[in-house]
This record gives C-alpha cells, sequence and structure tokens, in this order.
C-alpha cells in the first residue's frame, strides 16, 4: 500500500504542495491511516488543515479505496 500511496502523492499531490513553497512527507501508514507531515511553507500554514483532509485525504481515499483517513504529525 505505501507504494501506491508514494505513487499518488508524487504525481498528484506534492507538485501542487511543491507550488505553493511545501513538500510532504509519508511518515506511515497503519490500519488504513496515513500519517503525514507538512514542510517548508506549509509546516504550521493556517491553511495546512485545509490541504491536509481538503486536498491531501480526498485525493488519497479516491485512488486508493483502503485509505481511512490521513493524520498530521509533526
Amino acid at each position: 500500500m505505501l507504494a501506491k500511496i508514494n505513487k499518488v502523492v508524487n504525481e498528484k499531490i506534492r507538485p501542487g504542495v511543491q507550488m505553493d513553497g511545501g513538500d510532504i512527507e509519508i511518515v506511515d501508514v497503519e490500519n488504513g491511516i496515513v500519517k503525514i507531515r507538512l514542510h517548508g511553507a506549509c509546516h504550521g500554514c493556517p491553511s495546512s488543515t485545509a490541504t491536509l483532509f481538503g486536498g491531501v485525504e480526498r485525493i488519497l481515499r479516491a485512488e486508493i479505496p483502503e485509505i481511512k483517513g490521513v493524520v498530521p504529525v509533526i
């Protein structure tokens, strides 16, 4: 599953995050929950919650039905 997640992140999510001056790291996947760390301009940004749940989680769940959710880690 991690390979599928990385493929989706690299192809569909990371380019947009990097355009805003940030980056995204997949920290772990446990029981369908993807643990993500945001870097750069995205770390601590007020819009980071919207980025995670409105964008990242939506895209990952659409592409990989086994994903149950996304949580941020520090």
